[in-house]
């Protein structure tokens, strides 16, 4: 038996398939084999088999749709298809793998639910090639004991979602013990259920040595108003601040000390941006929204003489950091940056992009907008993108690509019997015929 014939038959021991010539799984053998050490093919060293599969594998037609998908028809759907099938808790079929993992070797994006879909098979493969060792990093189940860095996240962050005291009480017992990138990492699970319970944890989180951690942890005090971090903010608010009247009256600060460092303030601005521009704009983003005691929409009518663009853009900056819906839906209304829909319900998202989609020509302000907006969407926003792919069609035809690309992968595959029918314009026929695509997805991958 030769070496590739090794390490294919070695890798498809317990599978369903027989190793044939021309298997991806046996290219992907020769590829390791040639990889080992410089070694020639004929040369490798017999691998270990591929331990026992412990999930099933998705059903035949959703893997020969995964193939399709792979293989360029509507490529985009890959990151929702391999969400979707993750879901249920089953794996690929290993003829896919090779090519599945280099994609994953491309594109970051798509590695979250790599370490399950791969299964045994993934992972046997993960440790023979170094191009595809990034799986052995991604979650599996295994437990926070057990587990590696991915695997501890997802536990940490299943803990936080059904006992928050307790993940956090979990998390402070190994911190000390955890390198200074999986602190970073840890910190920001804490975001869900954040309470005040949190805050002396994060308060000394803000002396760690590592400027990731500090931010992270500066970042959740500040959606804290009662945190000790957002009245330091406060305070350094209004020293630059002063509202008399109509007017707001601003002085950016002469300088950032190694308090306002400690407190999430980057002393070296973007370029472009003036230093005091920039520490103006991070202290007053940081400072709790109520300091400015008066609802957004007043003070957007307010004149700022000085530092008018800087002033507003830390509001902006504050309503997506402190994620305050008034806030956001007022500033979204200033400036509507997808941002700060995040701060939203989905069902406000979806009725803001609707307005805004009605109100606004198509260009490439309305396409980020729609990307801010979570999936699947419903009939509303449905329904107004529709009629804005109608209205297009008939004056720009050559504008749409994106808005339907996007259309077809956003809205509810349920509604495709609504946009079969909405018109017979070519594209919205486009629209109605992926979102088909996706319902029979959805449907190959139901258990």
């Amino acid at each position: 038996m030769t070496g590739w014939e090794e390490l294919a038959s070695t890798a498809l021991v317990g599978t369903d398939r027989r190793p044939y010539q021309g298997d991806l799984l046996e290219a992907a053998a020769v590829e390791v084999a040639r990889r080992r050490a410089g070694r020639r093919v004929g040369e490798a060293e017999r691998q270990d088999p591929a331990p026992d599969e412990e999930r099933a594998a998705v059903g035949r037609r959703a893997a020969e749709r995964l193939a399709r998908i792979m293989g360029g028809e509507h490529e985009r759907l890959l990151p929702e298809w391999l969400a979707a099938a993750a879901g249920t808790g089953r794996r690929v079929p290993p003829y896919v793998l090779p090519e599945l993992l280099d994609r994953g070797r491309r594109d970051r994006s798509i590695r979250v639910h790599l370490g399950v879909l791969a299964g045994q098979r993934g992972r046997w493969l993960a440790g023979v090639n170094p191009a595809w060792d990034y799986l052995l990093e991604e979650p599996t189940g295994e437990t926070w004991e057990l587990g590696g860095a991915a695997d501890r996240r997802e536990h940490l962050r299943a803990l936080r979602k059904a006992d928050p005291g307790r993940a956090r009480r979990l998390l402070e017992s190994t911190w000390e013990r955890e390198t200074p990138d999986d602190r970073a990492e840890f910190a920001e699970v804490l975001a869900d259920g954040l309470s005040m319970e949190d805050e002396p944890f994060l308060e000394s989180a803000l002396d760690d040595r590592r400027r990731e951690v500090r931010q992270a942890a500066a970042n959740l005090l500040t959606r804290l108003p009662g945190s000790r971090l957002s009245q330091r903010m406060a305070e350094r608010a209004r020293a630059c601040v002063a509202i008399k009247g109509n007017v707001i009256a601003v002085e950016a600060p002469e300088a950032c000390d190694k308090a306002m460092e400690r407190d999430g303030v980057r002393p070296k601005p973007p370029r472009g941006i003036g230093e005091r521009a920039w520490w103006l704009q991070q202290v007053l983003a940081r400072a709790p929204l109520g300091v400015w005691g008066h609802p957004p929409a007043r003070l957007l009518k307010m004149r700022i003489p000085d530092w008018d663009a800087e002033v507003k853009a830390a509001w902006v900056r504050a309503a997506i950091l402190q994620k305050d819906p008034g806030w956001a839906r007022a500033m979204f209304g200033w400036d509507p940056i997808a941002d700060l829909l995040d701060s939203l319900p989905p069902d406000e998202q979806q009725e803001l992009a609707a307005d805004f989609v009605k109100k606004h020509d198509l260009d490439s302000q309305l396409i980020m907008v729609l990307g801010g907006v979570s999936s699947h969407w419903r009939e509303g926003l449905a329904t107004a993108v529709l009629r804005k792919i109608v209205k297009v069609a008939t004056t720009q035809p050559w504008n749409l690509g994106e808005l339907v690309k996007m259309a077809g992968e956003r809205i509810d595959p349920a509604l495709f019997p609504l946009v079969l029918s909405y018109s017979p314009v070519e594209s919205i026929q486009q629209v109605a015929a992926l979102l088909r695509f996706r319902a029979e997805m959805y449907k190959e991958l139901c258990p």
